[in-house]
């Protein structure tokens, strides 16, 4: 069975490119030209992955994102904005977006992210890994789950990625370059803003002192490192 890909777009010139190049790579499509139309379908239907413009009729981008997540509707998110709204980029992510891509795009960047995408968000990857233990933290990847001091974590699909794949190279320094690769699954050289975005909100999650991180270290000039820390 194909898998589908809801477009949410205003632009008819924009749909017509994604619908045609998206079918081409072997996926179904559905179309939605306002916000609330795309939160309806999306809501309604079942879909693989969802592209979702950020300048919208009725409901912006960010609002149909943001509702989604909190009815925990967990399908993956990629998200257009125009170029240069860093800004729209970074709240998109925070709100649960899986990734983005600046306008103007080129389709062939388009259908390499739904891919890349799609090929991660397979809970088979993740595998018959053992629970992981780091001081309070508690990872259960089959589960996608995770515990600090016992008490359950929320993450987006992306987040829970990037935990564990930190986790599992506790004591390594990451650089973001390799994080892109690891998790998002592309090399997108020059703009990692994803990573620290998701690492952010990693941290507001983990993290018992935001301005003193114990768990999720920043090393300077080279990326990211999960400390080997005890109970």
């Amino acid at each position: 069975m194909k898998q589908k890909v809801l477009i949410v777009d205003d632009e008819d010139s924009i749909v017509t490119l994604l619908k045609y190049n998206v079918e081409q790579a072997g996926f179904e499509t559905e179309v939605a030209y306002t916000g609330t139309s795309g939160l309806e379908k999306a809501t309604s239907t079942s879909f693989d992955l969802i592209i979702l413009d950020l300048m919208l009729p009725e409901l912006d981008g960010t609002e149909v994102c943001k509702q989604l997540r909190q009815r925990n509707i967990d399908t993956p998110i990629l998200m257009l904005t125009a170029k240069g709204d860093e800004v729209d980029k970074v709240l998109g992510l925070e709100l649960g977006a899986d990734d983005y891509l600046t306008k103007p795009f080129s389709t062939k960047e388009v259908v390499a992210r739904v891919k890349a995408i799609l090929r991660r968000t397979n809970k088979k990857e993740i595998g018959n890994e053992t629970t992981i233990h780091i001081a309070d933290l508690t990872i259960y990847p089959e589960q996608y789950e995770a515990t600090i001091n016992g008490e359950p974590l929320q993450f987006t699909r992306k987040e829970f990625e990037l935990l564990y794949y930190l986790a599992k190279h506790k004591s390594k320094v990451l650089s973001r370059e390799q994080l892109l690769m690891a998790v998002w699954d592309y090399d997108y050289a020059g703009d990692t803003r994803a990573v620290d975005v998701h690492v952010s909100h990693l941290r507001d999650k983990i993290e018992p002192d935001l301005k003193h991180p114990v768990y999720i270290t920043t090393v300077h000039g080279l990326g990211y490192k999960m400390e080997d820390l005890h109970s």
